[in-house]
């Protein structure tokens, strides 16, 4: 059923500006930012869709399953989605980056302990929904404001597939005073590994020759984080 011929209080235009964007389900939010559907199939049903799609509906290839996995996807793999030619894909990516720069905003503007979760969300969705390992740091002044986000290494993650020495220099260029850890598991798990504990105290060892400190190493799969400073492992 087209939107339009929805009652008025259900519509998701109207249902927002009555109740609130909280009052919507993902595919009432979903359907507003596509705003059309295609032949044969409502916008509604066409968001509805998209967020239940799963790999196998793709070919193999990784699929959304869920808002998360949608608006982390980047815009290549919402090329292969019938429906989302390039206008749409630009508008799913488009909010996305909106949320990741508000948040970088708010941690540039404040200490990142001010906000613990903040933290953990900016980098989940970063990292959250990415297919590989993937290992960051975020880099703090001395104050714990933050300076910049770098993703440095990809692939499985151990002793010697991260270069203490290329954290250290990227350090050095942002004279950064602090540092948080952060790499992302696949797999969905967020319970660090003993190669996981190995390289935190590896790192924390290298940084402490340029008087730079690891205040965390935080581990992110969808729907989770995990801070290793909070559990003691640090």
């Amino acid at each position: 059923m087209p939107l339009k011929d929805l009652p008025l209080d259900a519509q998701p235009r109207e249902k927002l500006l009555a109740r609130g964007a909280a009052a919507l389900s993902d595919a009432e939010l979903l359907a507003l930012l596509l705003r059309t559907g295609i032949k044969g199939k409502g916008v509604l049903q066409m968001a509805q869709e998209l967020l239940q799609l799963k790999p196998a509906d793709r070919d193999g290839s990784a699929g959304f399953d869920g808002i998360a996995g949608l608006l982390n996807a980047s815009a290549d793999d919402l090329k292969a989605v019938k429906g989302l030619g390039p206008a749409k894909r630009s508008e799913l990516v488009a909010v996305l980056e909106l949320a990741r720069r508000a948040m970088a905003q708010q941690l540039k503007a404040r200490t990142v302990f001010a906000s613990p979760d903040a933290v953990k969300h900016y980098l989940q969705l970063h990292l959250a929904n990415k297919d590989h390992e993937v290992f960051a740091v975020l880099f703090l002044d001395v104050q714990n404001r933050l300076l910049a986000l770098k993703e440095m290494f990809q692939g499985t993650l151990t002793q010697t597939s991260v270069y203490p020495r290329e954290v250290v220099l990227q350090a050095l260029k942002y004279q950064a005073a602090a540092v948080v850890l952060a790499h992302n598991h696949p797999s969905g798990t967020v319970q660090p590994s003993r190669a996981d504990e190995a390289l935190t105290q590896t790192l924390k060892t290298a940084l402490a020759l340029i008087d730079v400190r690891v205040l965390d190493h935080v581990i992110v799969a969808p729907g989770e984080a995990l801070s290793m400073a909070e559990r003691g492992l640090l």
